[in-house]
């Protein structure tokens, strides 16, 4: 897994990536208390990162390329800094709230959210990875935090991940607590090779914390 993954950067292979970042989490993240502490798991170079730092959130990401959290910085004309914490190697920006911690996920530790975004974590991971997953993003956060989980499902049978399906029964085992509050057909926003294969029906599903009631309208975003 951790071998691949940095070949994909490496190699430009990240059909997953959108560019103008998530529709989904523009309309239904909730409005937090600022400074609320946001962790944003596998986050490559999302600008779903930026957007959440500009309604006043601290946003921390974790991300085990270097060279994705480069691009991050670089694509937004961010300026940063970077030092080694233990096993990371961190880069913070200079005048934003916003960091993101470079190196395996699993060994990230000793600190404490209020809030989560994951589009890109669960799904990237195999089977085999995501229960040991689950315990360990729970771990992570403070009892009570907001949740915002964006899973895919579709026929694995016609073409593989990552990213991979998860189905309803799967993330129900993990987060029985977790509310299914939107569903949308997600193919043109599928990798290439989704589309190479034949694969003509993909649903992007949201969940998030039961009760969560969403923010009536953004506020001014920083630039």
């Amino acid at each position: 897994m951790t071998e691949d993954w940095l070949a994909r950067w490496e190699q430009g292979r990240t059909g997953w990536h959108e560019a103008g970042g998530s529709s989904s989490l523009r309309k239904y993240w909730p409005d937090l208390p600022q400074g609320s502490k946001v962790l944003v798991p596998l986050c490559g170079k999302t600008p779903d990162l930026a957007w959440l730092e500009s309604r006043g959130l601290e946003v921390t990401g974790v991300e085990l390329s270097p060279l994705a959290a480069e691009a991050f910085f670089s694509d937004r004309g961010l300026r940063y800094s970077d030092f080694h914490d233990d096993d990371f190697r961190v880069y913070m920006a200079v005048d934003r709230n916003i960091r993101i911690y470079c190196g395996d996920y699993f060994s990230f530790r000793g600190q404490s959210f209020d809030a989560i975004y994951d589009r890109g974590a669960l799904v990237a991971l195999p089977p085999g990875d995501r229960r040991s997953y689950a315990r360990h993003t729970d771990c992570l956060l403070r009892p009570g935090a907001t949740r915002l989980l964006i899973t895919l499902e579709y026929d694995q049978a016609i073409v593989d991940g990552p990213p991979f399906a998860v189905m309803a029964d799967e993330v129900r085992e993990y987060w029985p607590l977790l509310e299914r509050i939107s569903e949308k057909d997600d193919l043109r926003n599928s990798p290439p090779k989704f589309l190479e294969r034949g694969l003509r029906e993909i649903t992007e599903v949201i969940w998030t914390t039961a009760g969560t009631v969403r923010a009536q309208g953004p506020p001014t975003a920083r630039r």
